[in-house]
């Protein structure tokens, strides 16, 4: 990397428990976002059995320039891995999780996208447990209805959709999204299931301006959104799009009392926010609210 980090982002060392947590999540053979995306967070999270399982395994065939998570190679094949729901379970019953945050990467090789994974990884938990809360941040199923309808017919407690960035920058960093689908998904969510909490992220640093990230979380309160959280975008690599600012602590907590005033029930804004970090806290919050 060939930027200096300011010092708001300095963190504690990893303990052994983190380190021990870490290596018993690589021999398990089970995907997290956390490690796959580089997370800043991971061993705060792992040391606090808190952590956010990636399924339909690793590869993404999308190209977001900002992510850290593997591309699909041309003519490369992606499978599923039936036994994945299983081996998740095996964690949640180890660690005793009593919240449980579930995404994956784009698969729009899948003719439903991974819906049907999905559903199997929460009907899976909920045989176990149907008492466990489960967050799940979905990808867009390119708009798809009976894929947002399988998830939603799963009964997860919250359903996420990252819009992650403002309208006028998904052509540089999401060629293959579009920011009104994404807006339509969370819209279409609520639709389909209206008391289901619902939940957003956006990335900052990006060379987005205050009014356009104003903007952005209007066009969310409008489609209905219930939870926001707001982080500083980090390069995993030279190779990524690059950091263009690093926004003070002090603008994070404008844009939370801003995205409050909005209306949203539940708002974590700071540097180090990422969009299930502190999930089962912010869910709370939102009950409280």
């Amino acid at each position: 990397m060939n930027y200096r980090l300011p010092i708001w982002f300095r963190q504690e060392l990893p303990d052994s428990i983190s380190l021990s947590q870490l290596a018993e999540f690589n021999r398990d053979q089970v995907n997290t976002v956390c490690r796959e995306a580089k997370c800043p967070n991971i061993f705060e999270c792992f040391k606090d059995s808190q952590m956010t399982f990636m399924i339909l395994g690793n590869t993404c065939t999308r190209n977001c320039r900002f992510c850290a998570v593997q591309k699909k190679s041309q003519n490369q094949p992606l499978g599923i891995d039936f036994k994945e729901p299983e081996r998740i379970l095996e964690i949640v019953r180890k660690l005793k999780l009593k919240y449980v945050v579930i995404t994956s990467v784009t698969r729009d090789d899948l003719v439903d996208g991974g819906s049907s994974v999905f559903a199997k990884v929460l009907d899976t938990i909920h045989k176990f447990n149907k008492n466990i809360k489960i967050e799940l941040l979905i990808p867009d199923f390119q708009g798809d209805i009976s894929s947002i309808r399988c998830v939603l017919n799963a009964r997860p407690d919250v359903a996420g959709h990252n819009i992650e960035t403002i309208e006028r920058l998904y052509p540089d960093l999401r060629p293959e999204g579009n920011y009104w689908r994404s807006l339509e998904v969370l819209k279409k969510i609520k639709e389909l299931c209206f008391e289901l909490i619902t939940k957003s992220s956006i990335m900052l640093g990006l060379g987005e301006k205050d009014f356009e990230v104003r903007q952005a979380m209007q066009d969310l309160k409008e489609a209905s959104c219930d939870i926001i959280t707001l982080g500083q975008y980090l390069a995993p690599s030279q190779s990524h799009y690059p950091v263009k600012e690093f926004i003070a602590p002090k603008k994070f907590l404008e844009y939370k009392e801003h995205a409050l005033a909005l209306g949203f029930k539940a708002v974590l804004s700071g540097p180090l926010v990422r969009s299930s970090y502190k999930a089962e806290s912010v869910f709370k919050e939102f009950h409280y609210a």
